[in-house]
């Protein structure tokens, strides 16, 4: 009976938040591209490394040109491809139009309406720059509800009507599906996939989350570092073949176990498995 009953609740957690967090990514990303066009900044490139502008939105789309860190480009607009953000961007240095993955591009200025025409009663939000000491805090939260009071919900509180036992049974447990509902928690996601990994000259070996994307026989391995950015290393027929890097690409097999390694720093450990999406 309990677990049916968590179940049910964990289903209408579920139904609820869908709409809310729909509603909270279209607020950061536009549904479609060639809207609302602003500028955006490259970042969270590895160093001396470039980003690639694709035809496509895609990791095995050709490469149009290639973008330094820091450059800016007008953000058309991003989409959400196979779980992951494109935007379509225009480079004037390079003059290229193309897609790039939405987390190296940093917006300065989305579309914002000017202020001479917003209407004189629009409220005024404090931004970092001007919210000073006596700017508005957020309200406390509120209290936590007292424990019910069992004394009174049993008839304590008026010994002349006390009770009956059936309606001290019911009243009983109902207070213990409430404890019960209380003290459950949501269940903690299950980690992401991830492999061993190291960046820089030196460093010890650490986890690095991926993402594997498939176009034939081929694939794709996102590699995120947990210190932000990521490489792409591309498979041709189960094994290694390069990188969005310039730098050189090489690699060696232990059995099924790929070590990679790209120009003289970055090091990754990638299963068949992992490779081939199992």
């Amino acid at each position: 009976m309990m677990r049916r009953i968590v179940t049910l609740r964990t289903s209408l957690h579920a139904l609820i938040a869908a709409p809310l967090l729909t509603a909270a990514w279209m607020a950061v990303v536009p549904a479609h591209a060639e809207e609302a066009p602003f500028i955006s900044i490259v970042t969270g490139l590895a160093p001396d490394d470039l980003l690639n502008i694709r035809a496509k939105p895609s990791p095995m789309g050709k490469t149009e040109a290639r973008v330094a860190a820091g450059a800016s480009v007008r953000n058309l607009g991003c989409n959400d491809i196979d779980g992951h953000p494109w935007c379509k961007i225009v480079s004037d240095n390079p003059k290229v139009t193309g897609w790039a993955p939405a987390r190296y591009l940093v917006p300065v200025n989305p579309a914002t309406v000017p202020e001479s025409d917003q209407p004189a009663d629009a409220p005024t939000v404090a931004t970092a720059t001007d919210a000073g000491p006596d700017a508005t805090t957020p309200p406390p939260p509120p209290a936590p509800a007292p424990p019910p009071d069992l004394t009174q919900r049993l008839g304590g509180s008026d010994p002349g009507t006390p009770k009956s036992a059936a309606e001290i049974g019911r009243t009983a447990m109902d207070d213990a599906y409430g404890m019960a509902f209380a003290a459950i928690e949501p269940s903690p996601a299950p980690p992401a996939p991830g492999i061993p990994c190291a960046r820089h000259v030196g460093e010890p070996m650490t986890q690095c989350q991926i993402s594997v994307a498939h176009t034939g026989g081929d694939s794709a391995v996102t590699v995120t570092w947990p210190d932000g950015g990521a490489r792409i290393i591309s498979f041709h027929g189960g094994l290694p073949v390069g990188s969005d890097s310039a730098d050189e690409f090489r690699f060696t097999r232990e059995g099924s176990l790929n070590m990679i390694r790209i120009g003289t720093s970055e090091r990754f450990e990638i299963t068949d498995a992992v490779a081939a999406g199992d």
